[in-house]
């Protein structure tokens, strides 16, 4: 295997590359019968679709899925369901400049050395155009969870200017917002910002939250199986991901037994690897994009990715539920 599955009764396998001619997933385990709609997965794509904001990159593609097997007449047959997305507006010459450059802190230098070639046009597979797979992935796993299971992620911090996590809204009641902030009411100052970072060819990271609200009791396969565990394996395979958090996370450092055990959410909904039927909340923390300075002043690139990498967070935490939901079923029907 070469790390491009993920999952065990709910699994994905993701191929392409970034300027290749097509991305596509392999997705197994998605039960027969199931209703799918394309206008709902397009509408999911279009949350990470590159281009369709000036803070993003001008790479400009529709994303448009097409669905080759595994569904018929709208249904799922239980069969793999494989989708395919079409690269069609990327420009490989771009790329000529970086042919020989290794991006510190990028998988250029790294891809070469493990593997002894590279597609240097875009990152190629260390591109972040794979997690469009991860996105159609997300909503097939959509279908296989209870409908009352709520899943959002929200940008709570961007660099060190702008901090929004705050208890101060019910977490699935803050409006929807083009930058998937959690204060969307300082959409325009970090818009101004990010336009700001892309002119001075630079980025800049920050902490995404997410919670899942209803979540069943009892997902999690102790000991190597935790649900802690696979979701910390999930979000840190996104591109850029440097941090994962559940509950109070680092501050739990900060506390004694006693302090720790007073407020039971403090464990983010997860005990012992094993949810407990509250609301799961994390964070994850991504990095500076490495992609700046002289590096950045050919092809196509995003200031900052945590706009469109929600939709990955909330994706691949649906897949994470959708596996292990699926274990869990398969366990309480034997019993």
């Amino acid at each position: 295997m070469r790390g491009n599955t993920f999952g065990k009764l709910f699994s994905l396998h993701s191929f392409g590359e970034s300027h290749g001619p097509e991305m596509g997933v392999v997705i197994d385990g998605v039960p027969s019968n199931l209703d799918v709609s394309i206008d709902d997965l397009q509408k999911e794509l279009d949350k990470r679709r590159p281009g369709k904001n000036p803070e993003n990159t001008e790479r400009n593609e529709a994303d448009m899925p097409r669905i080759i097997s595994g569904v018929f007449e709208n249904k799922t047959l239980g069969s793999p369901i494989c989708v395919l997305i079409k690269n069609n507006n990327h420009r490989s010459q771009d790329y000529e400049a970086q042919k020989n450059i290794h991006r510190p802190g990028h998988a250029d230098e790294t891809t070469l050395l493990k593997y002894g070639i590279r597609d240097y046009r875009g990152g190629g597979r260390a591109s972040a155009r794979e997690t469009v797979s991860r996105v159609i992935a997300g909503y097939f796993a959509s279908l296989v969870l209870p409908r009352s299971i709520k899943v959002r992620a929200l940008i709570s911090q961007l660099g060190n200017q702008f901090q929004m996590d705050n208890n101060e809204n019910n977490f699935f009641l803050i409006p929807e917002n083009r930058l998937q902030l959690m204060q969307p009411q300082r959409e325009q100052k970090i818009s101004d910002y990010l336009l700001q970072l892309k002119k001075e060819h630079n980025s800049v990271g920050g902490t995404i939250k997410a919670c899942v609200e209803n979540c069943p009791v009892g997902l999690g396969e102790p000991a190597f199986d935790k649900l802690k565990a696979d979701l910390a394996k999930a979000m840190l395979s996104i591109n850029a991901v440097v941090g994962f958090e559940f509950g109070q996370g680092i501050n739990f450092n900060q506390m004694t037994g006693k302090d720790s055990i007073q407020n039971r959410q403090n464990f983010g909904g997860i005990e012992g690897g094993i949810s407990n039927g509250q609301r799961i909340d994390l964070k994850v923390t991504f990095k500076p994009v490495s992609t700046v300075n002289e590096y950045a002043k050919s092809g196509r690139h995003d200031p900052c990715v945590l706009p469109r990498a929600t939709v990955i967070v909330e994706s691949m935490i649906k897949i994470v539920l959708a596996d292990h939901f699926l274990r869990q079923s398969a366990y309480s029907e034997y019993k």
